[in-house]
């Protein structure tokens, strides 16, 4: 109780009680106990094996196509995508021409074919008088394949015009459109990873030779080129490239490869291979770091050689609890009967269940004694809160 000064004592009024302000005080603390408590009681229990599991029988996993793939502890780089096309280089061209006017009386070689140095290429006969007039070889001046020819059979020939275009492919470039805010990764020591769709034929890699010469203002980036052996020939010009520019590199870092990551923002997880239960899946939250061309960091959430869902992860996302039972799963695993949520079975419940099955019923998937107590501490707080007024009134006529 608290009471008024000595002044309104001696003049003989009557003690004043308390003001409503620790009324409202203990109002709001049973108010926000009350409500931290429902919170425990209801949210305690982290989700059931369940819950959390896909069971899929064989047609499942031939119809979602699942593969696996170990979480490997290995070195592991950060990349900057770019795209780009493979271009000849500028030692690469060279010409077939001829010294003197006449007219192609043999044509050796046609556009899209490959020349070797020395090799004729044509015959040229010339406008100069004779019975039979000159006639000229014209040989290749390089290795290469022909990507433009004018040489054709009676066709003129004057003096200082191109007749052939030749290419040496053995090594090209690949010109990467780079963002211009990661310029600062191109350096002597970089290191492209290229792929060609066109081949389908894997990862080249490649080492930064120069920037280029021009840079796009509209689309923010700006060109460099890397020097790209070609064994074969295959790599032709105007080829579209994929590039994953390497910027550090870093060992013994935990990742997956990039489609076993599902889910968005803070919500990351993956589904990992049941150790004990055959074509079984867990989903499993994860903390990721970096990400790479393929790869994703992963910093916690996993140990090395969990096997990851690759193939097929996104379908399970969405296969809800699976085409087959965890508890039928569980029991042919382990030789014992299990609860729907995973959980090996007690004796009660054992004996519960066959009790049931000659046809009586028991309850024993109630509250765990936790959340009672924690559900019985709120009704008492709540009774509390409603006692609290009379408290008061009772005590303020005393």
């Amino acid at each position: 109780m608290r009471f008024v000064n000595s002044t309104s004592r001696a003049s003989g009024m009557m003690p004043r009680p308390a003001t409503p302000d620790l009324f409202r005080s203990m109002k709001l603390i049973t108010i926000a106990t009350s409500a931290v408590l429902l919170g425990s009681a209801f949210g305690a229990e982290a989700p059931s094996r369940n819950d959390l599991t896909v069971v899929l029988d064989e047609s499942g996993i031939r119809n979602l196509g699942i593969d696996v793939a170990p979480a490997e502890e290995s070195s592991f780089e950060t990349t900057v995508f770019a795209l780009g096309e493979i271009d000849h280089t500028c030692e690469s061209h060279s010409v077939l021409s001829s010294r003197i006017a006449g007219r192609v009386i043999e044509v050796g070689i046609h556009e899209g074919e490959f020349a070797s140095k020395g090799e004729v290429l044509a015959r040229v006969e010339s406008r100069q008088v004779g019975d039979p007039p000159p006639v000229i070889e014209l040989k290749s001046p390089g290795d290469g394949l022909v990507t433009r020819s004018d040489v054709h059979l009676g066709a003129p020939v004057e003096p200082g015009k191109d007749l052939l275009e030749i290419l040496d492919l053995s090594t090209v470039w690949a010109v990467a459109r780079v963002p211009q805010d990661q310029a600062n990764i191109l350096s002597d020591e970089l290191v492209a990873k290229i792929r060609v769709p066109a081949l389908g034929d894997g990862v080249r890699e490649a080492k930064f030779l120069r920037m280029g010469v021009k840079a796009d203002a509209a689309a923010g980036t700006l060109e460099a080129i890397f020097e790209l052996p070609n064994p074969g020939n295959r790599l032709r010009p105007g080829m579209r490239t994929e590039l994953s520019l390497v910027a550090s590199r870093r060992d013994g870092v935990l990742s997956v490869p990039r489609e076993a990551l599902q889910g968005g923002g803070s919500d990351r997880f993956v589904f990992i291979k049941d150790y004990e239960v055959e074509n079984a899946f867990v989903k499993t939250p994860v903390v990721t770091g970096a990400t790479s061309n393929d790869r994703v960091e992963i910093i916690s959430g996993l140990f090395p050689g969990d096997e990851v869902v690759t193939r097929g992860a996104y379908a399970l996302a969405f296969a809800g609890k699976g085409n087959a039972s965890l508890k039928e799963a569980l029991d042919a695993a382990h030789g014992h009967p299990h609860n729907e949520d995973g959980s090996e079975m007690t004796a009660d419940q054992i004996e519960a269940e066959g009790t049931e099955q000659t046809g009586h019923s028991h309850d024993h998937h109630g509250l765990s004694p936790l959340t009672l107590f924690l559900a019985i501490t709120c009704v008492v707080l709540i009774l509390l809160l409603i006692a609290s007024p009379f408290v008061f009134r009772a005590r303020a006529k005393a």
